[in-house]
């Protein structure tokens, strides 16, 4: 029975706990890929769910999908240059190489995904560089890297704020990314606060994920800075009035009135308007008002959002280490599918590809099109995975990474290949 060496009984080969691949991280990128599934999707995609459920489902994943995946990217990074030691010298130096041509892979790989013209926006080129940016933070510590975190993102987003409202104002977009600003600014996923997620996802994978009082902390701080993230928008947005101070930068023809002018259902009905404008951003808040910055919705990219992203990363890491250690087998297709995140995102890019051109419409979805997809990935990386092991894409990508350091050391081959969990490629939609 043909069987990955990764999936074999422990044996005097196999790595020490502290460096055996941990399951539960594949699992929270199955659910991160999932849920970008769900948005690129669509509500009339669901067929398990009425409606109003269905838009409940959709506005928990939205954005918060794509940072999940970003997040998980940061621990794999972690993870792949000495987890809580960080290696220097020669393996430093071989883990660069190798993160490089990762990145010079998947953002090629971006580019072709997005010339398929798919109504989803394909976060693969801002993957790589979010990789290149993180070089530098290789080999610090947990600490210095959840202050970097925690910098970025009480600063990024203002910073983002003053430099769009000055300099880059946001244009039509007619890619995923398509220009350095975009990447830095203006883009879907602009890497001034996307690599929050990133490096807090760094700071993570430098902890030691085997340690139940880590795990602990990890829920219990994912859980206040969620808490925070909402419970601080909501104060300024509601009893310091942030909302209405919103509603009327929308709304010019109020000319400087206060909203408490106006009918009350008038009133409410331009808030509600300003709130749904809030839940459509796709990468960044207007400059028209800093209230914008009080926000918490997804792809806004103010520190609430960041706050409540990382803290329910935490929280949903925290969980599928759980499961998966305690329920191996029933986690098994999940944790097949968190092993070759790059195959089946761009697998499913390439099917909606056929999707859309046979459609009449041009639709990307319809019903019962979610639980088709999300079954059909976890077949094929259930059976992948049992008859052959690691994903076609990835090891596509890790034979490359291989080359490229025997390259770079003139020849010499570095028997350690890439048997750590590499970050896997994240896609959001329309913007997830």
């Amino acid at each position: 029975m043909p069987q990955n060496r990764s999936d074999r009984s422990p044996s005097a080969s196999t790595p020490s706990p502290d460096r055996r691949r941990i399951d539960g991280i594949d699992a929270a990128r199955a659910l991160a890929v999932f849920g970008m599934f769900a948005v690129h999707l669509g509500v009339v995609s669901f067929g398990l769910l009425p409606e109003e459920q269905g838009w409940e489902l959709h506005s928990l994943v939205r954005g918060n999908s794509s940072a999940l995946f970003a997040f998980l990217a940061g621990v794999s990074l972690a993870l792949m240059t000495g987890r809580t030691r960080p290696v220097g010298g020669d393996p430093l130096r071989r883990a660069v190489v190798r993160i490089l041509a990762r990145a010079l892979l998947i953002g090629l790989l971006g580019f072709v995904l997005d010339a398929f013209a798919v109504p989803v926006a394909i976060i693969l080129t801002y993957y790589a560089g979010f990789f290149v940016l993180a070089l530098p933070l290789l080999r610090a510590r947990a600490a210095l890297l959840w202050v970097s975190a925690a910098a970025l993102a009480l600063f990024g987003p203002v910073v983002s704020f003053l430099l769009r409202a000055e300099y880059f104002p946001g244009g039509i977009r007619t890619s995923a990314v398509s220009s350095f600003t975009e990447f830095l600014l203006t883009g879907y996923y602009p890497a001034i606060t996307f690599m929050a997620f990133v490096i807090a996802g760094m700071a993570v994978g430098r902890t030691d994920l085997t340690s139940a009082v880590v795990r602990v902390r990890m829920a219990v701080g994912g859980a206040v800075m969620a808490a925070s993230g909402y419970l601080g928008s909501w104060v300024l947005l509601y009893p310091l009035g942030g909302l209405d101070r919103l509603t009327e930068a929308e709304n010019p023809f109020l000319d400087g009135r206060p909203l408490s002018s106006l009918d009350p259902q008038y009133a409410e009905d331009l808030r509600y308007a300003t709130t749904d404008h809030a839940h459509s951003i796709s990468g960044q808040v207007p400059t028209d008002s800093w209230w914008w910055l009080a926000v918490n919705t997804p792809h806004t990219g103010t520190t609430f959002e960041i706050l409540e992203a990382v803290g329910q990363a935490l929280v949903v890491l925290v969980v599928c280490m759980l499961l998966a250690e305690r329920l191996p087998r029933l986690l098994y297709p999940l944790t097949s599918v968190g092993r070759m995140p790059l195959t089946v995102y761009s697998g499913h890019i390439l099917v909606l590809a056929v999707i859309v051109a046979l459609h009449p419409d041009g639709s990307a979805s319809g019903p019962w099109y979610l639980e088709l997809f999300i079954l059909g990935a976890l077949v094929f990386a259930s059976l992948w995975r049992w008859g052959v092991g690691r994903g076609p894409l990835e090891t596509g990508l890790g034979s490359f990474a291989d080359a490229a350091v025997s390259f770079v050391e003139g020849g010499r081959s570095d028997g350690g290949g890439l048997g750590g969990q590499g970050p896997g490629p994240g896609a959001a939609p329309r913007a997830d």
